[in-house]
C-alpha cells in the first residue's frame, strides 16, 4: 500500500467561515488598492482579509488549487463558495449590495473571456501598478479585519 499525501491543513488560527474572506497578494499595489476600496465600501464590516503570503493565505490557495509561488489570482470565499479571477471581484462586489451588485452584469461575458481579461491584468499588474518590497504595515481599520 502506498502512502497518500496528506491534504493541506489550515493553520490553527483559521477564519470564521461565516464571514466573507478575501485573500490577496500583499505586495501588489493594485491588489492592496482593491482591499482599501472594499474597506471603504463594506459599511457592515463583514469582509475579512488575509494576504496570500500568510500561512492562512497559502493554505487556502493550496486548498483551492491555486499556486503558492505566484499569486496572480485572488481568492474570495463567500458563504462557503470559493471564487477566483474576475469571478472573485464580481462576487465581492455583489456581496456589498446595491449599487455594487451591478458588477454581476459582467457575468454575461463568457468565462473564457472573463478569465482572459483577468489574466492580462494579473500578469502585468506589477508593471502597470507597481510592487512593494514587502507587505504594508496595515492601517488600524485593516488590522482589526486582517487574519492569518
Amino acid at each position: 500500500m502506498t502512502d497518500l499525501p496528506e491534504p493541506p491543513t489550515l493553520p490553527r488560527q483559521a477564519y470564521d467561515a461565516s464571514q466573507p474572506l478575501i485573500v490577496f497578494d500583499g505586495v501588489c499595489v493594485f491588489c492592496s488598492g482593491f482591499v482599501q476600496l472594499i474597506l471603504k465600501l463594506d459599511r457592515k464590516k463583514r469582509f475579512r482579509f488575509a494576504t496570500a503570503q500568510s500561512p492562512l493565505g497559502e493554505a487556502l490557495f493550496r486548498e483551492h488549487g491555486l499556486p503558492t509561488d505566484d499569486y496572480d489570482s485572488n481568492l474570495a470565499i463567500i458563504d462557503g463558495a470559493a471564487f477566483t479571477r474576475l469571478d472573485s471581484f464580481i462576487a465581492v462586489m455583489a456581496a456589498l449590495g446595491w449599487p455594487w451588485r451591478i458588477a454581476k452584469a459582467l457575468l454575461i461575458l463568457p468565462r473564457s473571456l472573463r478569465d482572459w481579461l483577468y489574466d492580462r491584468v494579473a500578469k502585468n499588474r506589477y508593471a502597470l501598478f507597481g510592487r512593494k518590497d514587502s507587505c504594508d504595515i496595515p492601517s488600524a481599520e485593516l488590522r482589526e479585519r486582517l487574519i492569518g
